[in-house]
């Protein structure tokens, strides 16, 4: 039984890579799987509870990976550079298209649409953990807020992951611009106590 649900679990993630959202059905899950479409709703009841099953379940396996090469991360361009080394990764997966689909489904799903915020979130925690290591010792540090950065990084990197499929120069330019912007943050590191004061009274005045 427990081989059945994850062939479901398998072919669902499969059909939307093939098919697309519009295109996934219990009847198209079930011949991706090679099981009965009976099937599908023995074990999870609807189509969309298993896309919910399925969507989470991909994303635990791609995040558990992904946690243990951010705990090896010791600075902001290598989070970016492990950041494109992923989008690398799951663009070649066909992991983009899923998620563009799954964005897509969720409009209209509510069920879909929680699914998807809770696979995303299970993103965001490890790079908001990360975060708040690498800038512990910043002059920016107790000023950023980590978890809206998290998110905001997070949300960036979903977006020029769907428009690199229609611009891939202009993502590659933004990524670059990412880059860039670690740098800035490393100056800001090496600055002198003075400065770093300097800048953080600077930046309480901003916030």
């Amino acid at each position: 039984m427990a081989d059945t649900r994850q062939r479901l679990i398998d072919g669902a993630i499969e059909t939307i890579r093939t098919h697309g959202i519009a295109g996934t059905s219990a009847r198209t899950i079930a011949a991706t799987a090679g099981v009965s479409q009976g099937l599908v709703f023995y074990h999870f009841g609807s189509v969309s509870d298993l896309l919910r099953a399925a969507c989470l379940d991909a994303t635990q396996a791609r995040v558990a990976a992904f946690a243990d090469r951010l705990g090896r991360v010791d600075d902001l361009r290598q989070l970016l550079a492990l950041g494109r080394d992923l989008h690398t990764e799951e663009r070649a997966q066909g992991n983009v298209m899923v998620l563009a689909q799954m964005l897509a489904g969720a409009q209209n799903d509510a069920h879909l649409a929680e699914a998807t915020a809770t696979a995303l979130d299970l993103w965001i925690v490890p790079i908001e953990q990360t975060l708040d290591r690498l800038l512990a010792t910043s002059p920016a540090a107790g000023l950023i807020d980590t978890a809206g950065l998290a998110r905001a990084v997070s949300a960036a990197f979903i977006g020029l992951e769907l428009y690199e499929g229609v611009a891939p120069e202009a993502a590659a330019t933004a990524l670059d611009s990412l880059d860039r912007l670690a740098v800035l943050l490393e100056v800001m590191d090496d600055l002198g106590p003075v400065a770093r004061r300097a800048l953080r009274a600077k930046l309480r005045r901003v916030g």
